[in-house]
């Protein structure tokens, strides 16, 4: 049987999605910022 398409790794999901990841560039601030203005329980899922 094929194997699914999502092949879930904690540590590459994190360095490219997580907090420092995205407070590191112009626009990961910017997505920060708004999903902060939005009011999310979380602002990054990793």
């Amino acid at each position: 049987m094929k194997k699914g398409t999502y092949q879930p790794h904690k540590i590459p999901r994190k360095r490219k999605i997580g907090f420092l990841a995205r407070t590191s560039s112009a626009s990961g601030r910017k997505i920060l910022r708004n999903r902060r203005r939005k009011g999310r329980k979380y602002l990054t899922r990793a």
